[in-house]
């Protein structure tokens, strides 16, 4: 029997929690032992407004901006400008050094900002291609056909998070990932 490895993308609609999933998911794996690396982006509020969002590396701690109001250049989506530099110098770089070295390699969030980046779609894809446990978020409505290629991928499996189900998925997910890896270790 082949054993596809382990590719989970939580989706679903804004605001719904994946991104807090997946912090649990990560926050767990990381007791258990994983190695984990990888990027993830949280919104930053000023005032009880939305201003942007910021990237952080998982395994150095870097930070930087993804996408801002008051940037003056770069592609921009609605009110924000993506920052294409702190993208790739931080998130791609999060993503490659992950394949290459974590056991668990997340990205947060494969969506419209981050498409931007013609090295973030390279990163995403080298990480899909690698034999290792991918986790992460991926933009629920995205019609690009980089996101419907990733979607309709027979080694990944999308998960929609709910107001019902968020709460009891970051236990599903870790349970799934260490299935994996254990069955990877006595079949090596």
């Amino acid at each position: 029997m082949v054993n596809l490895r382990t590719v989970i993308f939580l989706t679903g609609r804004p605001g719904v929690g994946k991104t807090s999933v997946l912090l649990k998911a990560v926050e767990e794996l990381r007791k258990k032992g994983f190695d984990i690396g990888g990027m993830i982006s949280r919104e930053v509020r000023e005032g009880g407004s939305r201003v942007g969002f910021r990237l952080v590396d998982l395994h150095t701690g870097k930070e930087g901006w993804l996408a801002r109001v008051e940037l003056q250049t770069g592609p921009k989506i609605g009110k924000y400008r993506v920052c294409l530099e702190d993208l790739e110098s931080i998130g791609v770089k999060a993503i490659r050094n992950a394949t290459k070295k974590a056991n668990v390699t997340v990205i947060d969030e494969v969506g419209p900002m981050e498409l931007f980046s013609q090295a973030f779609r390279e990163a995403v894809t080298e990480a899909l291609n690698s034999s290792e446990t991918v986790l992460g978020t991926i933009h629920y409505r995205a019609e690009d056909p980089f996101v419907v290629a990733i979607k309709k991928r027979k080694d990944v499996k999308i998960v929609e998070v709910t107001e019902a189900n968020r709460d009891q998925l970051a236990e599903l997910i870790v349970r799934q990932i260490r299935e994996y890896q254990d069955n990877r270790q006595s079949e090596g």
